[in-house]
């Protein structure tokens, strides 16, 4: 029995909690920084100590990539979780190393999408917390997922 989930499977207030959660350490969060967001307060602790955060903080965009992440172990749609844009997406508290995020993701619509037959839309909320249940991320996006496919 599959474990993929098509566009007839997801309804109004459903949610989806993540399989675990993710360890962030202070490595990662300075060579994504150095990669993608070369920022003295993703880079060095001295530095974030100045600074706005007070300490070594995350790139938002590592936040969001790990709360991706989260999503796609926890919600294993047919065919992969195609992006239909994010309307939201709100960092409310700083990720540092040693946290452990986890992920709720609540389903706040779906709908057949008018250009795409074959799929539908389902507009999510996705809140990620750390270890302490600080709010980390707010999001709402959307992704597609694919209509079943009719029996041969």
């Amino acid at each position: 029995m599959s474990t993929d989930l098509y566009f007839e499977d997801f309804h109004l207030g459903q949610k989806f909690q993540s399989n675990g959660s993710a360890k962030v350490t202070a490595e990662e969060i300075k060579e994504f920084g150095r990669k993608y967001d070369p920022q003295p307060f993703h880079l060095d602790q001295a530095a974030g100590e100045s600074s706005f955060f007070k300490g070594l903080a995350a790139s938002g965009w590592l936040t969001a990539a790990i709360v991706m992440r989260l999503r796609v172990a926890s919600i294993t749609v047919a065919g992969g979780m195609i992006g239909a844009g994010v309307e939201e997406m709100r960092w409310t508290t700083p990720v540092r190393p040693g946290d452990a995020i986890r992920s709720e993701i609540e389903v706040l619509g779906v709908r057949h999408s008018q250009s795409r037959p074959n799929f539908g839309i389902v507009r999510t909320r996705s809140i990620a917390y750390n270890q302490r249940n600080e709010v980390v991320l707010r999001a709402t996006v959307n992704f597609l997922a694919p209509v079943k496919p009719k029996p041969a």
